[in-house]
């Protein structure tokens, strides 16, 4: 598939952002709150020791960290808590995969994440849900793990890549299927770099999906063919202050999660630095 950029893809997303900023904030604004920003701590991956990660993300300044593994604190829930404690750092989400949440491994799920103080726990890709077959076996079990967890204040969801957006059943998106076929319990955590990247809205998404994008990834992934773009936040064709607005006003979003993948040339830390201080300068023009 061709997944070049083009003129009409533009034209709509700018469109749609001018649309979104015309609109008056209805939810986090009315109530005088304000979204933190966290970090994806797989933006780090190179750097493998896990206390060196999370003192990266504190010195960078964000707020809360999604976790995308534990490395020594795997088993130690305490210990975890307590360093996150020590760099003022707030567990903004995790990274989990769906047998996590399967017979006895569930209890050690809860019991772990209720330490550290981490609400969101994100499945972030799974075979079936792009499976003709097992896409509806595999909603139904996100219904039923949201259930779950929510007498225990925790919630879980669905992460989007590309192909999300990319195939088909019949002559809807997986993705569209799996939020028809979940209850609003279950969160739609956007990654809108793999969004964009399939030639989808962003904004749209977050639109069509009101209250259920609790969690966000903020991260640039231009289409393949796009010309002179950087893999930066604010380098590129996006409309970022229409997508932020969309969060505010119907997103219920608590969290936007920068996510660095690449780093054109630059240490990991150096480029998630420049995405983040450009998100900072796109968010206080906005006064967020």
């Amino acid at each position: 598939m061709n997944q070049q950029i083009t003129r009409r893809d533009m034209l709509r997303w700018t469109a749609a952002g001018a649309l979104t900023a015309a609109l008056p904030l209805r939810t986090q604004a009315q109530e005088g709150k304000r979204i933190p920003i966290g970090l994806q701590l797989y933006s780090l991956r190179d750097i493998k020791d896990i206390d060196v990660v999370l003192k990266n993300a504190a010195d960078l300044g964000f707020e809360g960290v999604e976790f995308a593994g534990y490395g020594k604190y795997k088993d130690d829930a305490a210990g975890l808590r307590k360093r996150l404690d020590e760099l003022k750092l707030k567990a903004a989400g995790t990274h989990i995969g769906a047998g996590s949440f399967v017979g006895d491994a569930l209890k050690k799920t809860v019991d772990f994440h209720k330490t550290i103080g981490c609400t969101f726990l994100i499945v972030p890709g799974d075979g079936r849900f792009t499976n003709p077959e097992k896409s509806k076996e595999f909603a139904e079990f996100m219904n039923k793990t949201a259930e779950t967890l929510k007498p225990e204040g925790l919630f879980t969801g669905y992460h989007n890549h590309d192909q999300e957006f990319l195939k088909k059943d019949g002559d809807k998106h997986y993705w569209d299927l799996f939020a028809e076929r979940t209850t609003k319990d279950v969160i739609l955590q956007q990654d809108m770099g793999h969004t964009m990247y399939a030639g989808a809205d962003p904004i749209a998404v977050v639109r069509k999906a009101p209250g259920r994008i609790k969690t966000t990834h903020v991260k640039c992934r231009p289409p393949k063919g796009s010309q002179g773009k950087k893999p930066f936040v604010g380098e590129d064709f996006f409309d970022w202050k229409g997508y932020i607005t969309a969060c505010y006003e119907v997103g219920g979003t608590e969290w936007f999660t920068i996510e660095q993948e690449e780093y054109d040339g630059k240490s990991s830390v150096e480029g998630t630095k420049i995405s983040l201080d450009n998100f900072k300068k796109i968010l206080k023009e906005m006064g967020k």
